[in-house]
């Protein structure tokens, strides 16, 4: 289960919490949710620290851990390193061409013939190594037109 699902169960529990009780339900279980997440963030935190930097990198590659590790904000890489991560998991070339911290807009260009991952394969991959980006622009990298003369035509039989 991905971070985000996990997110989007937790608020749904909240909710119901909220339509079935007082608002002191909500609350206790919202205290109850910081309570576990300070929990998990300080024995993540050990965990990150005890491993050897290959063992972390290696673990890195892991959208479940890479989620658990920005959450929590201990993830060793900047956003850019993350994106990037992500996107060399992609079955095809795809680059970045730029990521705007201000809109959360990460301008990508797609490099090779294309796979048919479709933009939302792409967005999934980023949210949970970089879920600081919150929109995508995907572009395709201009292919040179190479323009020459037939075999055989006057220009290059006077070559």
């Amino acid at each position: 289960m991905t971070a985000e699902r996990t997110g989007l169960r937790i608020q749904e529990a909240l909710d119901r919490l909220d339509a079935l009780a007082d608002r002191g339900a909500r609350e206790a279980g919202e205290q109850l949710a910081r309570d576990l997440m300070e929990f998990y963030h300080e024995g993540l935190a050990r965990i990150v620290e005890a491993l050897p930097p290959p063992a972390l990198t290696a673990l890195l590659d892991d959208p479940a851990v890479a989620g658990l590790l920005v959450l929590h904000d201990l993830h060793p890489e900047d956003t850019a390193a993350r994106i990037g991560r992500a996107l060399a998991a992609l079955p095809e070339p795809v680059g970045l061409a730029g990521f705007d911290p201000d809109t959360g807009t990460a301008r990508l260009l797609r490099t090779g013939g294309g796979c048919g991952c479709s933009e939302q394969d792409i967005e999934a991959l980023l949210a949970c190594h970089a879920p600081e980006v919150t929109a995508t622009v995907v572009e395709r990298e201009p292919r040179l037109l190479q323009i020459a003369t037939r075999p055989g035509t006057p220009a290059e039989a006077a070559r």
